[in-house]
């Protein structure tokens, strides 16, 4: 972990999000993108800003078009200032995709989650109840005990959770599309744009306990649930549990699908063209080496990896 010396700063840290925004959101051209590799190399607490402040980009896909547009004209006008990040991140918050900025905003030292991983990182905790938890990439969740109930927080990100089903206390799960309870279940809950992605591998979950609309989830089911409440079955190319085991398990999933997910793993930005984004992906990947998945993909599709940093990865037609 960076020492307070080593972490950027706030400039810098704006900086990043100007950044991050003209390179998600516009075409940039060679200049840009010459501009933003003299300013990547220029500083070492730029990249670690990058870093950061990178995966804000899922973030920012979820907000409306316009929104988006907006924020992009304010940055080519000029340097966004400190008040207009703290407007960007405000508004992440207000759309319940980045509740976590306000408890620590990206360079300023804040209140921690209990328990948090970088991009790229996995980790796997034992609850003083002898509950199993895992956590994916860029994620974060509060754990609390007290006499008699048990509690998650899904702050961010994705998590499994294998319940010790010998304590006698309920299990209290906190989402930002509402609470689940459990007793002693395995199941897996992961943010995304549409809402909350739940899979339940063992016993039984209820999503909002409290309600008249209370759903008992069994074995086997793969919820997609919106931020409005609704659910329905999810459909998906690959396994949603292969991130526990270290693996990213698709089978026939678009290569720009494919790419979304894999950029979860690594900081920076990982762009697929449209014309190859169609093209199918199937297999199991160790997700330890990104790299050797992108040289897998350009081994096993037509398509071309091209380095311009460690940090920009662009996937085109070979």
């Amino acid at each position: 972990m960076p020492t307070p010396e080593q972490r950027p700063t706030q400039a810098q840290v704006d900086q990043a999000i100007e950044w991050l925004v003209k390179l998600r959101y516009d075409s940039p051209g060679p200049r840009t993108e010459q501009q933003f590799q003299r300013w990547l190399a220029s500083h070492p607490q730029h990249a670690e800003a990058w870093q950061r402040v990178s995966s804000l980009g899922d973030e920012l896909a979820s907000l409306p078009a316009e929104l988006s547009r907006r924020t992009l004209a304010g940055s080519e006008r000029q340097r966004m200032s400190r008040r207009d990040h703290l407007k960007l991140l405000s508004v992440l918050a207000i759309t319940g995709t980045a509740g976590w900025i306000a408890r620590e905003p990206l360079g300023l030292p804040a209140l921690m989650a209990d328990n948090r991983t970088a991009t790229g990182e996995r980790r796997e905790l034992l609850g003083n109840d002898g509950s199993q938890i895992r956590l994916n990439t860029a994620s974060a969740i509060d754990l609390r005990y007290s006499a008699d109930l048990r509690r998650l927080t899904l702050l961010r990100g994705e998590v499994s959770l294998d319940a010790n089903a010998n304590d006698n206390r309920p299990f209290s799960i906190d989402t930002r599309v509402g609470p689940l309870s459990t007793q002693g279940a395995q199941l897996l809950l992961r943010e995304n744009a549409q809402g909350l992605l739940l899979a339940v591998r063992r016993g039984e979950v209820t999503l909002f306990p409290a309600s008249a609309a209370a759903h008992r989830i069994k074995p086997g089911d793969v919820l997609q649930v919106s931020s409005s409440g609704d659910y329905q079955p999810a459909r998906l190319h690959g396994d949603p549990w292969g991130w526990t085991d270290g693996v990213l398990s698709v089978q026939q999933m678009p290569l720009g699908e494919f790419v979304d997910e894999l950029s979860r793993y690594r900081p920076g930005l990982l762009r697929c063209a449209p014309d190859v984004a169609g093209l199918k992906v199937s297999g199991t990947y160790q997700l330890a080496d990104t790299d050797q998945i992108l040289l897998l993909l350009a081994r096993s599709l037509p398509v071309r990896i091209d380095y311009r940093t460690r940090y920009w990865v662009s996937i085109g037609a070979a």
